[in-house]
């Protein structure tokens, strides 16, 4: 694997371990070499990651639409910062730039990111793993939620499990890493069929 999309908060949540655990990742990505791509942002959990892998040595691209420079406020020191002109093409060029997803604790657009990347499997759209890191069990009752609609036949169990969890970032990445195929298409486009 070579690179990763984070997704998570541009904010920093109520307790120092959702930024502390967000710093550990990042180290662990430099330390991988694994390339970060991210939201853009220099503040809350999108610029603990950044800056955690910048000052490991690794590199950092974020992707940001022009509307959000000034209100995200931009990490104009990472290696490439690319603004594009919507939210659509962000998430379409994260995708791009990536072999893998993983979502740190956040709000809509966190979740939003993470649940349209596994649909995006779900429908065979890309083979790329999707990753959830339930930071001190922030993410227990969506887990709880998955497993409610899987027990009541709205999500099939093999699509249940496109999304793999685990609680501290060293454990998610094994995962994420095994589960990328070594000839893994980058990205399938199927807008354009």
């Amino acid at each position: 694997m070579d690179s990763l999309c984070v997704f998570c908060g541009s904010a920093s949540g109520s307790r120092p371990v959702y930024t502390e655990v967000a710093s550990e990742l990042g180290r662990l990505l430099a330390q991988r070499k694994i390339r970060l791509v991210y939201g853009g942002g220099k503040v809350g959990m999108m610029g603990a990651v950044a800056d955690a892998v910048l000052a490991a040595g690794g590199e950092v691209v974020g992707v940001i639409p022009g509307a959000l420079v000034e209100r995200e406020l931009a990490h104009h020191g990472v290696n490439e910062l690319i603004v594009v002109d919507s939210m659509h093409q962000r998430k379409a060029k994260m995708a791009e730039l990536s072999d893998g997803f993983l979502a740190l604790p956040g709000g809509f657009g966190t979740l939003e990111e993470l649940f349209e990347v596994v649909t995006w499997a779900q429908l065979g759209f890309h083979h790329k793993p999707c990753g959830l890191l339930n930071v001190a069990g922030f993410f227990d009752a969506l887990l709880a939620m998955l497993d409610h609609a899987h027990d009541e036949a709205f999500l099939y169990q093999g699509n249940r499990e496109l999304l793999l969890t685990a609680n501290e970032p060293n454990a998610i990445l094994e995962q994420l890493i095994a589960a990328h195929p070594p000839q893994n298409p980058r990205w399938i486009d199927r807008t354009e069929t």
